[in-house]
């Protein structure tokens, strides 16, 4: 029956009508516990959600750097070449990729922490630049 009639406060109120009421009704009830849930979910489970992000982002980058791989390997010969010239190039070779896949593994370590502060950060600078742009 499309052409239900309720009575609702004395008004008659076709069922459609009624029901697009119930259902802005919820769609706003839902918008003002969300805006106000924000702040919460932000600082909480948003905060584990992103520190588990930088955490895996982190080991993603100690996985394709391996420094500690070089490390590992830094006496075992080049090539298998065992004379002394080819110890001394390989330890040398190797101990250069360590050093500078270390520094790659910190430069990604301070990134990673910067975006951990980024998303700390976000809401407070949002909400301050909205109050700047209203006091102008």
């Amino acid at each position: 029956m499309d052409f239900l009639f309720l009575i609702f406060c004395g008004i008659i109120i076709s069922y459609k009508i009624f029901m697009w009421l119930l259902v802005f009704q919820r769609i706003l009830f839902d918008a003002i516990v969300d805006i106000f849930y924000f702040p919460l979910w932000w600082y909480t489970g948003g905060v584990l959600h992103s520190l588990k992000w930088c955490t895996t982002f982190f080991l993603e980058g100690n996985q394709n750097l391996s420094p500690g791989l070089w490390l590992k390997n830094l006496f075992v010969p080049m090539y298998g070449q065992y004379d002394w010239q080819g110890r001394i190039i390989s330890v040398l070779m190797r101990f250069v990729q360590f050093c500078a896949r270390s520094i790659g593994l910190l430069i990604w370590l301070v990134v990673c922490v910067v975006l951990f502060i980024v998303w700390l950060l976000l809401p407070i600078i949002v909400v301050g630049g909205f109050i700047m742009s209203f006091s102008k």
